[in-house]
């Protein structure tokens, strides 16, 4: 059996990771030979519905589970992490304009960089699920100066997913049949999914895809999908967030050929997005470790739409500056 390895959760008492813990703990995240430490991490008052969160843990007496832990402090939470899930976050409020979340999150993610910088294990990986979650996700990066800037990725998993969802359910294939699908920049109504180079059951898709319904129809609502089921079910999405960080952790340390759609720093990338943003690329995972797909033509129409959310991500960007 392999040493245990410690998985850091925040927000651990929120309905997002009480669909993610359990996963994590009957090992669908990083495999079923390897044990793990769970700790728990959420604020003082959260310590009791955190304590329920964890008896059950306890009462689902998962083979791998090899300890669990509470808490509200920081250090110990993140002590000696090899992993880290930073699903906790404050939620747009009514009436609240967009910076002030940034700035109220920040207060948040701030010193979870710099817990992370101070006590995790140094080759730590640490996915933001909390929204605005690339620019959270900037922030926690940041604050770890010790830790590489690789190291830190967003969530856009879940865009990813949904268009994968989506094309399957227009052209009647199992999901297993969508390949090659992008989602460039930011977690947000911004966010490009694209298809140029998408196939569908080995075909381009540009031999069946009507233009109308791409433009008109599978943009706006994967865009906008996130309203979609607040509407439909008065909740936001938590069951297919918390699947959708699972597997992009998995595929992050186990590997998966697929392409697929990783907020990451932008420092270096080869298709001229500004530095210093954690925007969302097309990549492929191996041996632990994310690369960009390079070589891809993008068209002019496409590229406008990449502008908007590389705008947006700028404006963030320059809102917490003092933060950063």
């Amino acid at each position: 059996m392999k040493k245990p390895v410690n998985v850091a959760i925040t927000g651990a008492a929120g309905n997002i990771a009480y669909s993610a813990i359990f996963r994590v703990a009957s090992g669908q995240m990083l495999g079923i030979d390897q044990p793990v430490n769970i700790k728990l991490i959420d604020i003082e008052p959260a310590m009791s519905a955190l304590n329920g969160v964890k008896y059950e843990l306890e009462d689902c007496a998962f083979p791998l589970l090899n300890s669990i832990t509470t808490t509200f402090d920081l250090t110990e939470g993140f002590d000696k992490c090899d992993f880290a899930l930073l699903i906790g976050a404050k939620p747009r409020m009514k009436g609240m304009e967009r910076k002030d979340l940034l700035k109220d999150n920040g207060k948040i993610f701030k010193p979870q960089g710099k817990a992370i910088d101070e006590v995790a294990n140094k080759n730590i990986k640490v996915l933001v699920v909390g929204n605005p979650a690339n620019t959270n996700a900037l922030i926690a990066m940041h604050n770890a100066p010790s830790i590489k800037p690789s190291q830190f990725t967003s969530m856009m998993r879940l865009d990813h997913d949904r268009s994968l969802a989506q094309v399957a359910n227009k052209f009647n294939v199992t999901i297993n049949e969508v390949k090659k699908i992008i989602v460039w920049g930011n977690h947000s109504n911004t966010q490009v999914p694209d298809l140029s180079y998408a196939e569908v059951s080995g075909n381009s898709i540009k031999k069946v895809m009507n233009e109308d319904w791409y433009t008109n129809n599978f943009i706006p609502r994967i865009q906008k999908r996130g309203a979609e089921i607040i509407e439909a079910r008065g909740l936001s999405s938590a069951a297919s967030a918390a699947n959708a960080a699972i597997t992009h952790m998995r595929d992050w340390i186990l590997g998966n050929n697929d392409w697929l759609s990783i907020g990451q720093i932008s420092n270096g990338n080869p298709f001229g997005i500004s530095e210093n943003l954690m925007f969302s690329f097309p990549s492929v995972c191996s041996n632990g470790s994310y690369s960009i797909i390079g070589n891809l033509a993008i068209s002019e129409v496409l590229n406008d739409y990449i502008k908007t959310t590389e705008n947006e991500l700028l404006n963030e960007r320059d809102s917490v500056l003092d933060l950063l």
